[in-house]
């Protein structure tokens, strides 16, 4: 790992980081996010494939971790890579209907190069998406997860520019091997019993009330659920996929102009 910036506390958020306001003539949103995506998971890249041709929405939101890791635009041009094939994918899917890229904590490297490929528009975290009367505030959910103290730190570091930089610096295939190691570490402590943090309450509030939304949605937590606030806010929890599994599960989640949301099997993507 690249050596720790001097300081590793992130400022304190201004938000919102960015505002879209969506164009006059959509119908319907959709949402997703937590794919992890990785070519010894076949299935559920089939499945992911499959959703970006069938789905009818006017636009879809990528809300972060859409692969299991993202080790630099570069790997874009390795011959054969997983990552070129995946930017290729979304390229095609793009030109039906735009395509909002947010990082995630697993693929926090995916830069410029990366939106290109794949003909998609990035997004800041958090962004407020203002449709007419409608103010949802949408993120990846990792910078609310304040119990996880070991991961806030390492986030305060990771999305360091600086850091980033001299992390990319390093060959291709060193930072492929540290990736390796990082899920390994991540697949034994999942394995051990220890759970995802969830979001903080108090800062939830707090983005709402800072942005005047009435919606807060996010993954990151893989804990898909609709949670009631005070003053008639939600807190709505995007599923993650898992095609693979022997119990497998995957959703979309829909929102239409007037603010209403429903999740959807992936199923029922024919």
């Amino acid at each position: 790992m690249p050596s720790a910036p001097p300081s590793t506390a992130l400022p304190a958020p201004v938000l919102p980081a960015q505002t879209l306001a969506a164009p006059p003539g959509w119908s319907a949103v959709e949402c997703i996010s937590d794919l992890h995506l990785q070519a010894s998971e076949p299935q559920t890249l089939a499945a992911w494939q499959h959703y970006l041709h069938a789905s009818r929405a006017s636009a879809i939101f990528i809300l972060g971790d859409l692969l299991e890791a993202w080790v630099g635009d570069d790997a874009l041009q390795e011959p054969g890579s997983f990552e070129a094939a995946c930017a290729a994918t979304l390229r095609v899917a793009s030109q039906q209907r735009p395509i909002y890229f947010m990082v995630g904590n697993r693929d926090f490297l995916a830069g410029a190069d990366f939106l290109h490929a794949g003909g998609m528009q990035g997004l800041a975290d958090p962004t407020l998406f203002v449709w007419g009367p409608q103010r949802i505030l949408l993120s990846h959910g990792d910078a609310l997860c304040l119990d996880d103290v070991e991961y806030q730190q390492f986030r305060a570091i990771s999305r360091n520019p600086a850091w980033q930089q001299q992390l990319l610096t390093r060959p291709l295939a060193e930072r492929r091997a540290l990736a390796h190691h990082l899920r390994s570490e991540s697949e034994q402590r999942k394995q051990s019993g220890a759970e995802y943090a969830d979001a903080d309450a108090v800062l939830v509030q707090h983005w709402l009330a800072q942005t005047q939304a009435h919606t807060l949605i996010h993954g990151h937590t893989h804990r898909p659920a609709d949670h009631a606030l005070p003053d008639g806010k939600t807190r709505v929890v995007l599923s993650d996929w898992h095609c693979d599994d022997p119990a497998p599960r995957a959703e979309v989640l829909r929102i239409t102009p007037d603010g209403r949301w429903q999740r959807i099997p992936l199923t029922d993507y024919s």
